[in-house]
């Protein structure tokens, strides 16, 4: 008997079972085998919030693998990622499978590498229920917050809306925004640029700064007048020359937020693209045998800790000083410290192996892949090193009594610049790299041109998804691991929308924003969103319990609830539908795009007069659909004689009369067995389920209860005389009698 490995993704299995031996089967859950029901609440409110899990639709299959392989198994470890969602997964699969909560089964590995697979198979704990029940608190706050939120937003603002407890304060975030930079007032304001030339007869350019008492701010054009009338009759001279050395700190290593950032930033990819990809780099890619096969490239990419391993730091001084030399590496290894309201479970994100550099498997990676890769291995490498070392000059220049300005740099030790430049620092920003003219204190300088220029400030700029992560983390606001589900979600429901790389809000988004700030003031609160995180989080350190937590809000929610649903003021929003060129080839409308469950179509504006749709494309383009092959079943309808075609709907196969809709005779894709069957000896069918799935049963199925995925044949059992059946799965005979156990290898056609 092997031992069972069970993780999440097909991905995961493939570089785990690159890992472990014969005596180890791994298989994948695909995500959650369990849930919260869609159509319901599923949360008993009166009883300590009990959850109400049923098995996710369409996981059938999944879950019956996993309960026989789970049989077969003589040791399960449960190896789902190394979180609370991970944890809760696990949980529910032990649940599922009937593992007792405190059996050793669960094991986590914080990089998908064979050392850490197997010192982890080594190591198993129990699962961890303080994980598992922060986790469902946090499922069933957000369940009870988007049921209710729905219901009322349904009555008072626009049928089909939902609502979720972080998305609401995300869409807020970003309407506020937009109705700052609608009430913004431009203010006038001058600058004044000299242009000037040395005693040595070089060029310089130094900005109006401002005078002895400080930076002034020039805000009308008879101000500017004055201001240029006393720098013309005056002279310029050099006040002051300033020489200095700055040391530069790298930047810390990558955490889910900073990693989503700067992927933003320098690659343009948005927040699910960057943790798709990231997902893939840590379930592990085939690298080829100079690799060892499938290997994981980076640690955990869900975490919000800077911390790094004293392994990681001394492979990383270890290659620093073989490819760049010792005089790159600090005295000592750079530590970095994490946010106080950091939850520190995991490490930074960095590579697993930083000796597997990018150049070198950029062909087993797509693009992107190494483009991320790349980045995240040069991050954590150049956190590693000496501080950069940049001479500083910085010159003010004295007309009149006013001050301008000017500063240069050139870089004396490159130190971690060798490898990654972080972003400028901000005290940096006017200061310019290169060297400047040499000057000297009192040195006269030559004017050459003199120009002012009026300007106007700039409304604040609209959220990107960059700065958007960037202001939920500083904000406590939702979780790392959440903020590119947060983002897609308000999208997808259309309270937000992109133009170019901006996030803006729809009259959507606007109308429902206005409607929580004034009948749920606290759901949309950047503070109390933060203070139930920390609550939230409190469960998994013991500090609370979930019914506790849960409790405590319900109560105030509920008349929350209660009050809008009878005094809310109702909004109406009457959708602006974007026309297209396309003429409805049905009554000669043009048709409009509008968004459904699998996104944007064509639809015919005369609906419901007109039903006529068309599929598009993600650039808007009708996309025209290929007419079905028709496939005859070689029979005749029984109604009115006409071809029976092969069909595919919901539910599999079927066969239907070539004449529909005129004729509406259908009928299931069967074929008999010459097995009977056990129960009343009826005829016992092949037949299609859902997905394709091929079952047997009774022909009186479902009054005759007899069914079975394994094929019933017409040999008895010589153990008990009971049926025996064939498993396609296992390529074997076997007896289901209870206590009979009788099998035998052998390989049948399966009856379809």
């Amino acid at each position: 008997m092997a031992n069972l490995v069970i993780v999440e993704s097909p991905a995961k299995a493939n570089t785990i079972k690159a890992y472990l031996g014969s005596n180890y089967k791994v298989i994948a859950s695909k995500g959650h085998v369990r849930d919260l029901p869609k159509s319901t609440l599923g949360i008993d409110v009166d009883h300590g919030f009990e959850p109400h899990y049923i098995n996710i639709r369409g996981k059938g299959d999944v879950i019956r693998e996993l309960r026989r392989e789970a049989k077969l198994a003589k040791k399960i470890f449960l190896a789902t990622d190394p979180d609370r969602e991970g944890e809760a997964i696990s949980w529910h699969i032990a649940t599922e499978l009937g593992i007792d909560e405190d059996k050793e089964c669960r094991i986590t590995f914080n990089e998908t590498t064979k050392d850490a697979v197997k010192e982890a198979i080594k190591n198993p704990r129990k699962i961890n229920r303080d994980l598992v029940n922060s986790q469902q608190a946090r499922r069933i706050l957000d369940r009870i917050v988007g049921f209710s939120l729905s219901e009322v937003l349904w009555k008072k603002v626009k049928s089909g809306l939902s609502a979720g407890r972080v998305q609401s304060v995300a869409t807020r975030i970003i309407t506020e925004r937009e109705e700052e930079i609608r009430a913004f007032i431009p203010q006038e304001y001058w600058t004044f640029d000299a242009t000037l030339k040395t005693e040595g007869g070089e060029e310089l350019t130094a900005r109006l700064y401002g005078n002895a008492n400080g930076k002034i701010k020039i805000s009308s054009a008879k101000e500017a007048e004055l201001i240029e009338s006393a720098l013309k009759s005056g002279s310029f001279k050099v006040a002051s020359v300033k020489h200095a050395e700055k040391h530069r700190m790298p930047a810390p290593p990558f955490t889910t937020s900073t990693l989503q950032q700067e992927a933003a930033k320098k690659l343009g990819f948005q927040t699910q693209k960057t943790m798709k990809i990231a997902q893939e780099l840590y379930e592990g890619l085939n690298l080829g045998p100079s690799y060892g096969g499938f290997t994981g490239l980076i640690t955990y990419m869900r975490t919000d800790s800077q911390r790094i391993s004293p392994v990681a730091q001394s492979a990383a001084a270890e290659f620093i000083k073989r490819n760049w030399g010792e005089e790159f590496l600090p005295k000592n290894p750079r530590n970095y410290k994490s946010n106080s309201n950091a939850q520190d479970a995991h490490e930074a994100i960095r590579p697993a192996n930083i000796f597997i550099q990018p150049a070198y498997v950029r062909k087993s990676l797509t693009n992107d892949q190494y483009k991320l890769y790349k980045l995240i291995w040069e991050r954590f490498i150049a956190s590693q090193m000496l501080s950069a070392v940049l001479d500083t000059v910085s010159i003010e220049i004295e007309n009149s009594g006013y001050i301008f300005r000017l500063g240069g740099y050139t870089v004396k030790t490159r130190g971690y610049m060798a490898v990654y430049d972080n972003t400028v620092d901000e005290d940096e920003e006017e200061m310019r790299l290169g060297a400047l003219p040499k000057v000297k204190k009192n040195e006269n300088l030559a004017t050459k041109a003199i120009s002012k220029q009026q300007r106007f400030t700039e409304p604040p700029q609209r959220f990107t998804e960059a700065s958007l992560v960037k202001f939920l983390e500083e904000n406590g606001i939702g979780r790392p691991s959440t903020y590119a589900t947060i983002i897609s979600t308000i999208i997808a429901r259309e309270y937000i929308k992109r133009d170019g790389k901006q996030l803006v809000a729809t009259e959507l988004g606007e109308v429902t924003t206005k409607f929580m700030r004034e009948n749920f003031p606290n759901i949309v609160d950047y503070e109390f969103t933060a203070f139930m995180e920390s609550r939230l989080d409190s469960i998994e350190h013991k500090k609370n319990s979930m019914e506790g937590v849960l409790s405590d809000f319900y109560g105030p929610f509920v008349k929350d609830i209660e009050a809008a649903s009878k005094n809310g003021k109702s909004y109406h929003v009457v959708p602006v539908l974007e026309e297209s060129d396309v003429i409805c080839d049905k009554c000669g409308a043009r048709m409009v795009y509008k968004s459904g469950k699998f996104g944007k179509f064509l639809a015919c504006p005369s609906y419901p007069a007109c039903k006529n749709t068309k599929a598009v494309d993600k650039n808007g383009k009708v996309v025209e659909k290929v007419q079905p092959k028709i496939e005859y079943a070689g029979s005749k309808c029984e109604a009115c004689g006409g071809e029976m075609v092969v069909r595919r709907g919901r539910f599999g196969i079927f066969y239907a009369c070539e004449n529909y809709p005129t004729c509406t005779f259908t009928k299931q894709k069967t074929t008999e067995l010459e097995a009977k069957c056990p129960i009343c000896s009826s005829k016992i069918l092949a037949r299609h389920g859902k997905s394709n799935s091929l079952f047997y049963s009774c022909e009186k199925y479902p009054e005759c209860d007899f069914s079975s995925w394994d094929m019933p044949l017409l040999e008895k059992c010589p153990d008990c005389s009971e049926m025996l059946y064939y498993r396609k799965s296992r390529k074997s005979v076997i007896c289901k009698k209870e206590g009979c156990g009788y099998k035998r290898a052998e390989e049948m056609t399966v009856v379809e």
